[in-house]
């Protein structure tokens, strides 16, 4: 199951501090992608891969579920073919008849099981998805309001906002000059943990030695010290 992870807001973003009340006052207006934010935001990339990591854990385990009701098929299947064999005698046939049907039990348990598991694991990943995305909206709507107080906008516009038809935008045109989301994604990102240094040897590499001269002594080979330690997928 695919679940991606992506912002659909609504086209104005409701961020005015309050329209300027002299006449001769200028309105100030800006825009915001939030779209674009939201996909440069760092935690945006973290969330991704929570999910995909969740999301594998569920089709391992589902996997795991129809391959035991695979199984459990297959034994039916194959009670079946002893039961109608003819030379099998009464006492047999019935011992067989109830395995089948004890297998025939089981089956339907392991369906129901699989059923609940589903339904109940997708809900978990929804929720999981929905709190996801709602934090990061919110963690980016606090620094876009910081950004409108201090530069003392009148209105906001998200350049991303879908129109109700979703053929266009909701804002079909405005100066580049008019858009901050590069300094809202600065700030978000400015306390990005750095990356992970790389694994280093845990000592150097003896020099190799010359092989002595001799055409008894076998060819052998020099190990690198320090032990090798794959990185996790």
């Amino acid at each position: 199951m695919k679940i991606p992870l992506f912002l659909t807001l609504a086209g104005v973003l409701a961020l005015s501090i309050g329209f300027a009340t002299p006449a001769k006052a200028q309105l100030k207006i800006g825009t915001v992608d939030v779209q674009k934010v939201f996909n440069a935001y760092y935690k945006t990339k973290d969330a991704n891969d929570k999910l995909k990591e969740a999301e594998k854990a569920y089709k391992d385990e589902l996997d795991s579920r129809m391959d035991s009701y695979k199984k459990t098929f297959d034994s039916i299947n194959k009670l079946n073919d002893e039961i109608n064999k003819p030379d099998l005698s009464g006492a047999a046939k019935d011992q067989k008849s109830q395995e089948r049907d004890s297998k025939i039990n089981e089956a339907k348990g392991l369906e129901k099981e699989i059923g609940e598991f589903r339904q109940s694991r997708e809900k978990q990943l929804q929720d999981q998805f929905r709190r996801m995305r709602d934090g990061i909206v919110e963690e980016i709507m606090r620094v876009v309001n910081d950004q409108v107080k201090a530069q003392n906008y009148d209105v906001v516009f998200d350049k991303s906002g879908a129109s109700a038809n979703n053929l266009v935008n909701v804002l079909l045109y405005a100066r580049d000059s008019y858009d901050f989301s590069d300094p809202v994604i600065t700030k978000l990102n400015a306390n990005r943990p750095p990356p992970a240094a790389a694994a280093t040897p845990s000592a150097v590499e003896k020099e190799k030695k010359p092989a002595a001269t001799s055409t008894n002594t076998p060819a052998t080979t020099t190990r690198p010290a320090g032990n090798f330690n794959p990185r996790k997928p």
